[in-house]
Formats: C-alpha cells, sequence, structure tokens
C-alpha cells in the first residue's frame, strides 16, 4: 500500500528475552556472515541471544539461521519455542511474508496457550496487511488482511493488538470501498447504470464508516436523476444533506437537483437548504436503502 501506517513495535515480552550475549562466541566470519561456532555445542540461550544480535543490527537472514540452530539443536528447549516466534518476526522483517505467515500458523497450531500467542496472532495479521495492493489491484489480500486483524480483535479484544487491529480494519474497509467507488465509477462512464447502482449501494451499505459514502451517495443522486428516478434522487440528496451537510458532494447533488427543478420553492441553486430533521432521515433511509 502507499498509504503510510503505524510503526510495528515487537512485544516487550520477546523483547525481554533478549538478555546480553554471552561472551565467547561469535556468529561472524568475515564479509559472507558464516556461522563460525558449532551450534550443536553452544547453549540455547547464547544461540537464541546471537539470533536477537543479529535481529537488531538488520542481518535478517543470518538472524533466521541462528533461530533455526535453537530449534533444530534444542527442540524441547523453551528457547526453542521462543526462538520460532522471534523466526517469524524476522521473515517479516525481510518482507518474506508468505514464510513468515507460514512459520506464524505452525507456532499457533503448536502453542496456542503461549504468552506471547496474542502477539502471534497480531504479527501474522501485520503479514497479510502489509500485501495489501492499491484499489487498481485484486483486494484478496485486503480480505485476508481484515479477517487475520478481526480475529485479533475478537481473540484479545481487550490488549494494545487489538487497539491497533481497529485501526487497521477501519483502512481495510476504507480501502475496500475504495475499490467498490472505482468499478461503480467505470460502470457509470460506461453507462451501465444498475451495475454503478450496485456498487455505490454496497459502499453506503457495507461501510459506512468510510470516507467514501458521501460521494456514493452523490453517485445515486446523479444515476437516479439520468434515470429519471426523482423521488429515489431526492429522497438520496436528503440522506446525503442530512450526514455531509457542508461536502462539495451535497453542493453537488443540491445544484443537481436544481437544474432538473426538483427543489423545494425556497430553495436556490447554490445556497443548499438546511438538513432535513432526524425523523425524515430514517424514513428515507430505510426506503432507499
Amino acid at each position: 500500500m502507499t498509504a503510510p501506517r503505524p510503526a510495528v513495535h515487537m512485544a516487550l515480552s520477546l523483547i525481554l528475552f533478549a538478555a546480553p550475549v554471552l561472551g565467547g562466541c561469535s556468529w561472524f566470519g568475515g564479509d559472507d556472515n558464516e556461522i563460525k561456532i558449532d551450534a550443536s555445542k553452544a547453549s540455547p540461550e547464547t544461540l537464541y541471544n546471537n539470533g536477537v544480535d543479529s535481529l537488531n543490527d538488520s542481518h535478517y537472514d543470518l538472524a533466521i539461521k541462528q533461530f533455526q540452530a535453537v530449534e533444530q539443536n534444542y527442540p524441547f528447549a523453551s528457547w526453542a519455542v521462543n526462538a520460532q516466534l522471534m523466526e517469524g518476526y524476522a521473515e517479516y522483517k525481510r518482507q518474506h511474508y508468505s514464510d513468515a505467515v507460514a512459520i506464524l500458523d505452525h507456532f499457533i497450531q503448536l502453542h496456542p496457550a503461549h504468552r506471547d500467542i496474542a502477539y502471534a496472532y497480531y504479527l501474522r495479521a501485520l503479514c497479510y496487511y502489509e500485501e495489501i495492493a492499491d484499489i487498481q489491484r485484486d483486494q484478496r489480500t485486503t480480505l485476508d488482511a481484515l479477517k487475520a486483524l478481526q480475529e485479533v480483535v475478537n481473540r484479545f479484544p481487550d490488549s494494545a493488538y487489538a487497539r491497533d487491529a481497529r485501526l487497521k480494519i477501519d483502512l481495510c474497509n476504507d480501502h475496500l470501498a475504495g475499490k467498490e467507488m472505482e468499478i461503480g465509477r467505470w460502470y457509470e462512464r460506461q453507462h451501465l447504470y444498475t451495475a454503478a447502482i450496485n456498487r455505490f449501494q454496497t459502499v453506503v451499505n457495507q461501510y459506512q464508516t468510510t470516507n467514501h459514502v458521501a460521494e456514493a451517495l452523490h453517485r445515486l443522486t446523479e444515476i437516479y436523476l439520468i434515470l429519471g428516478m426523482k423521488d429515489e434522487a431526492r429522497k438520496t440528496a436528503a440522506v446525503l444533506g442530512y450526514n455531509y451537510p457542508g461536502s462539495t458532494w451535497y453542493e453537488d447533488s443540491y445544484n443537481q437537483l436544481a437544474d432538473d427543478n426538483l427543489l423545494p420553492g425556497t430553495g436556490t441553486k447554490g445556497a443548499p437548504p438546511p438538513p432535513p430533521d432526524r425523523s425524515f432521515f430514517d424514513r428515507t433511509l430505510g426506503s432507499i436503502f
């Protein structure tokens, strides 16, 4: 995605795992960063801490090898469990999102009661989120991200991860609404009005908290006028005026109604009237959508 995203921070509990590196062992051997110590003879703590150091130094490929060494040589140690989660984080950092998801899925399956299980679900959701494409492309990854983020909220509603997930869910919904708007505009340009109406109504009904609803209501008003559906145009414009009275979309819709002589006698073009009262809005919303 091109939109900026909130910074991603590792779980505090994971950071606490990174104890000071024990002396006497070096993972670096020249320019190629080859492992120089015998992993089978080093303690799991040493192997793990070296992996954390490599990760902090942005040597992600090396960090992954080091975390894998913990898992391979000490599969039943608690360090191996932590190493698996950190391996998933390292894959995320080097933007190998599919690999990270596979590791995290395995971790979640094997360790559902782990103290950092919430972080595992959250990191998995971030992997999908980072792969969201622009609205010109297929939105399957956006739907995957939305599902994974919602799972974080459902499973860990009071966590910090859930708070951030909710923000990202809003962004995902805005992205999906943007895609619906793009398709709807294309249909409208092609004079495929029924298809366009369906897309714009989807935005109004399913993505009510996004920034695209005002335009969707305006486009519906516009199409209803083209089709001669005057009552639907007036009602939709009323909904638009109630919810977005100061928007340019309402002003445009109002002026289109004026051009078609569909305004009350007290209205004048270019000066939208006060929005309708709540009872009128409730009635028209239910009758249109």
